[in-house]
C-alpha cells in the first residue's frame, strides 16, 4: 500500500510509462470527486459513496486521470489522456484554500465540469499543476 507521496508519484510514473513510454510526468495531484470534502464529512459513511479518488498527471504530452484505489491509493486503470492544448480550456474556478482546494474540470462524456478536491498534502503539487495546464499561476 502506497503511503508516502513519492511513492505515489512513482508508481503514477510507472502507469504513465506503460502507455506511453515516451511521455514524462510533470506533476502528480490525487484528487476527490463529489462536493466539499467538509461536506461529506458532515454526511459521514454514506458521503463516500458519492466519492471517487483519482491521480491526475500533467506530463510533456496530455493531462491523464487514472482511477485511484480507496484502500491502497495506488493508480488503477486510465479513464482520461486528453492533449495538453486542449486541457488548458477545461479547468475553471480553481481555488486554492488552507486544507481543501478544489478545481473543476470538464472529463469527456460528462455533462458538466467534475469538481476536484485537492488535499493539503498535495498543495505544492497543485502549485505546479495549475500553471503546467493552464499557464496561469494558481491564485493565493
Amino acid at each position: 500500500m502506497a503511503i508516502r507521496k513519492s511513492t505515489m508519484q512513482e508508481q503514477v510514473a510507472q502507469a504513465i510509462a506503460q502507455i506511453n513510454p515516451g511521455d514524462r510526468p510533470i506533476a502528480t495531484i490525487h484528487v476527490q470527486t463529489g462536493p466539499s470534502p467538509w461536506a461529506i464529512a458532515a454526511i459521514g459513511a454514506l458521503g463516500q459513496a458519492f466519492v471517487k479518488y483519482y491521480f491526475v498527471t500533467v506530463t510533456e504530452q496530455a493531462v491523464v486521470f487514472h482511477k485511484a484505489g480507496r484502500m491502497s491509493a495506488r493508480p488503477k486503470e486510465l479513464v482520461a489522456a486528453i492533449p495538453r492544448q486542449e486541457a488548458a480550456g477545461l479547468v475553471s474556478q480553481v481555488q486554492r484554500n488552507a486544507v481543501w482546494s478544489s478545481m473543476r474540470f470538464q472529463l469527456p462524456n460528462q455533462p458538466k465540469p467534475t469538481r476536484l478536491n485537492i488535499g493539503r498534502y498535495w498543495r505544492a503539487e497543485l502549485d505546479q499543476w495549475v500553471p503546467a495546464v493552464t499557464g496561469m499561476p494558481v491564485a493565493q
